[in-house]
């Protein structure tokens, strides 16, 4: 018996989705005070500390009308949180089971399979949170972390270009985007 080869990773497909992000707009569930929120974090120099804009996105992207969907988000992020990766991915697959339309479930369900080195499932995950919500920078940025593991440089630094286009206050994102300048790998 020879070992089933890995499934190809879905790296273009999602590529794609994230290059069209500028283009697409969020689903209509998502709460409209995202949009003056995202203008303001799109600022240079907001008129309050940065930390504070991205916590309220966070906060509303997490938030669900249903009391106990936000429940149970709130015990699969401490579960990953505590490292029991095992007791959160049943949690997550049932809240994108239940609530198919809310990006968030997607994109804590994305960022457990990276965390597990599913990367395959996470690019499918990634791709669902970015259909229903394509200002999702920290998707974008999962993305690229994936590419950049898989050595796919170019849509790294693609991928990390479109998150600071959105979120220009993503340090490590411009950090790593310096690293992956042409100019500096031929340095290395």
């Amino acid at each position: 018996m020879t070992s089933p080869l890995p499934s190809p990773l879905p790296i273009d497909p999602v590529f794609q989705l994230v290059l069209e992000v500028p283009a697409h707009t969020p689903c209509p569930d998502l709460p409209r005070r995202l949009t003056a929120l995202f203008q303001e974090l799109a600022m240079e120099d907001p008129p309050r500390p940065v930390e504070e804009i991205e916590d309220q996105i966070w906060a509303l992207w997490s938030s669900h009308e249903d009391r106990l969907a936000e429940e149970t988000m709130a015990a699969a992020v401490e579960a990953m949180g505590s490292g029991s990766l095992k007791k959160a991915g049943p949690l997550l697959d049932h809240l994108v089971a239940l609530y198919p339309d809310w990006p968030e479930a997607w994109n804590k369900r994305a960022t457990l399979a990276s965390i597990e080195k599913r990367d395959a499932d996470s690019l499918l995950d990634i791709a669902q949170t970015l259909r229903l919500e394509p200002r999702h920078f920290g998707a974008i940025a999962g993305f690229g972390n994936i590419c950049l593991r898989h050595g796919h440089l170019n849509e790294a630094r693609a991928a990390f270009q479109i998150a600071l286009g959105i979120n220009p206050h993503m340090e490590d994102l411009r950090d790593m985007l310096e690293n992956l300048s042409p100019h500096h790998l031929m340095l290395h």
